[in-house]
């Protein structure tokens, strides 16, 4: 059986008894590391504090083990229990939908534990979930790839008044171009992006595209390290929230559709008017706090 486990967003003991219950009973256990990671996974000793967990050892795959040698992690499947752990939920990145896929038809028997992840976790900030629209991803630009296929589905979802989900990019072991044009892979350091990234190609795009879709003074909420105690959620305008630092990955961002008057009354809670005072230390770990 090929267990897909979902880990949830915080830390280690966010995985869900059925699902602490699937892992210590599999004889291998895989961590998916490249489409999301836990907020203590950027740490030196992450992977140790899920395997003192677990009691068992962790296999780190990375997006070439998942895209190129899926079929190995699956052959192992039909002869023994596997789990595939993956940050947040299992169906929260299109290349899971794919391992199943391809279970399926190699004859492979699969179960899924669920769990939360930023899909419904970013309720937190107020904006109920049955008014998002389609949910985007924003990807770093280069110099010669400045993709700005997300900007018809924000225009779309605006118009309709919706919310818009941003997922902002993460790039992991990504090889560098100058070494693939070499034929020897060597490993970029790894990139997270901020919500400023986010919003200053999100406006960039407007500049060029000139559909007000959205502009300077549009509300949004950034979000970093949702999940953990140390969340931090500001609402503002795109201007604003360009002056905040939000600290440590991961960030996303939700371009504000036409709002409820109690979404509204939620998002007062964390508005930008706000003075924020800092990050303070007390025995519940680490909070913002912030002055009315």
């Amino acid at each position: 059986m090929l267990y897909i486990v979902g880990l949830g967003l915080g830390n280690e003991k966010d995985i869900t008894l059925r699902g602490l219950e699937t892992v210590k009973r599999c004889d291998k256990v895989y961590m998916e590391a490249y489409t999301s990671l836990l907020s203590f996974g950027l740490s030196p000793d992450g992977l140790s504090a899920l395997e003192d967990l677990y009691g068992r050892s962790v296999i780190v795959a990375d997006r070439e083990m998942v895209e190129e040698k899926a079929d190995c992690i699956l052959f192992e499947a039909s002869r023994s229990d596997v789990a595939f752990l993956v940050v947040g939920d299992p169906f929260g990145a299109t290349t899971h939908t794919d391992l199943v896929v391809r279970a399926n038809k190699l004859g492979v028997k699969v179960k899924i534990v669920h769990n939360a992840s930023v899909m419904n976790a970013v309720g937190v900030c107020g904006l109920q979930l049955y008014r998002y629209g389609e949910t985007v991803s924003i990807p770093f630009f280069t110099e010669t790839w400045r993709p700005d296929s997300f900007y018809e589905k924000i225009r779309s979802n605006r118009e309709n008044g919706l919310h818009t989900l941003c997922l902002l990019d993460i790039r992991v072991k990504e090889p560098s171009i100058e070494s693939l044009a070499r034929g020897r892979k060597c490993y970029e350091p790894p990139k997270y992006m901020t919500v400023q990234t986010a919003i200053e190609q999100l406006l960039e795009v407007e500049q060029m595209r000139s559909q007000n879709a959205y502009g300077e003074e549009t509300k949004c909420v950034g979000i970093a390290r949702l999940g953990s105690e140390d969340q931090m959620i500001v609402v503002g305008s795109m201007k604003e929230l360009l002056d905040v630092n939000f600290g440590a990955p991961l960030h996303c961002l939700v371009i504000v559709g036409n709002t409820h008057e109690l979404e509204e009354e939620m998002l007062k809670f964390y508005s930008i008017k706000s003075t924020v005072v800092g990050f303070v230390k007390d025995n519940k770990g680490l909070r913002l706090e912030m002055d009315a």
